[in-house]
């Protein structure tokens, strides 16, 4: 009887716990595990690691002597492997100091842009490749891949081309309510042919498009992307004038929060998927790579004059000059080639 009694007693315990609300506690759903973005301070080139979770992703490595720098960086932060390792695209100080990241890290995917080079710097790269036995692909645009609780969207390219930077693979990461892009060294060209497939490009965070450079960050991208921080991977003093002023100026118009490895070093970004933290405060320089005049004016050594809209270069001294619309100019220190790999032609009536 006594058994019975205590068999009756416990169905009765049962059937109150099961009519009690669920606890608090046990029904929270968990937040997202911690995203970090170090964009690693490689002078003049890009390289960025995102963690999250126990997996890893780099995006770009740097040149040729940045490879053991961030080899250690990478083992400073616990990183055995990565998931996943993105060229966004084949210049020299993107892919640089790939191949040492390929001989001393296990990974799981490359991606690298269609955009071939014939080179050296190209060619170890395919030689630590092959190394490995890894083989490597070209992600198509929409391409949806996990990185811990983060999701890695591929943006772009959504054109082929035939100069490297608008052949960047632009990448966008969802981590929470928190977005990163990354766009490699496109320039206006491939921005706009991104605008007009309808991609969603808004981010909290905007690694700027090459370097900071003019040829980068249109007005009509910048809108689309409507970022509240920059991060500018630049060397300090750089041959190249980054990041320029029309750049800057877009940034600091808008009230965007402005990172600067050539001045602060590596930069380490934070995401709890609701708030994005920086270990460093942004910049108060405003300071263009451009040399300056005395009276705050830019002072530039201009090689040619760059035309946006019909995408011809120029003589400083060509009679066309005149007759590009403001809008529509644009001054550079780049070589021939540099512009020429932009997506630019050369005026036919100076032959520059």
């Amino acid at each position: 009887m006594k058994k019975r009694y205590a068999q009756i007693i416990i169905l009765f315990l049962v059937l109150i716990l099961a009519a009690l609300p669920a606890s608090p506690i046990a029904v929270q759903a968990a937040g997202p595990e911690a995203m970090e973005v170090h964009f690693i301070d490689v002078g003049q080139g890009d390289a960025t690691l995102i963690t999250c979770g126990g997996h890893s992703m780099l995006i770009d490595a740097g040149d040729d002597s940045k490879g053991t720098a961030i080899q250690s960086y990478l083992m400073k932060q616990d990183v055995e492997k990565l998931d996943y390792l993105v060229l966004t695209h084949p210049d020299s100080d993107h892919i640089g100091g790939a191949p040492v990241i390929i001989t001393k890290f296990d990974i799981d995917q490359v991606f690298m842009s269609d955009f071939t080079k014939d080179n050296s710097t190209y060619e170890k790269l395919i030689q630590a490749l092959d190394y490995r036995r890894l083989p490597y692909e070209t992600p198509k645009a929409g391409s949806l891949y996990s990185l811990g609780d983060a999701t890695v969207t591929i943006l772009g390219p959504v054109k082929t081309y035939d100069n490297p930077n608008d052949s960047s693979i632009v990448v966008s990461i969802r981590h929470g309510n928190n977005r990163f892009l990354f766009t490699g060294d496109a320039t206006e060209a491939a921005e706009e042919d991104l605008l007009d497939s309808g991609t969603d490009l808004s981010a909290d965070v905007y690694h700027v498009g090459h370097h900071g450079s003019r040829t980068s960050t249109s007005d009509r991208f910048f809108q689309a992307v409507s970022p509240s921080e920059a991060v500018i991977s630049c060397g300090e003093d750089n041959a190249y004038g980054h990041p320029h002023a029309q750049t800057l100026n877009t940034f600091r118009i808008h009230g965007v929060r402005v990172y600067r490895t050539d001045e602060d070093g590596t930069i380490v970004a934070t995401s709890d998927g609701d708030e994005i933290l920086f270990r460093t405060p942004p910049s108060e320089t405003w300071k263009p790579g451009e040399p300056t005049q005395s009276n705050g004016r830019v002072s530039l050594q201009i090689t040619y004059v760059l035309n946006t809209n019909t995408h011809k270069f120029h003589r400083p001294t060509c009679s066309s000059v005149g007759t590009i619309k403001e809008k529509n100019r644009a001054d550079t220190t780049d070589s021939r080639d540099q512009v020429i790999g932009q997506g630019y032609v050369p005026c036919k009536n100076c032959h520059p």
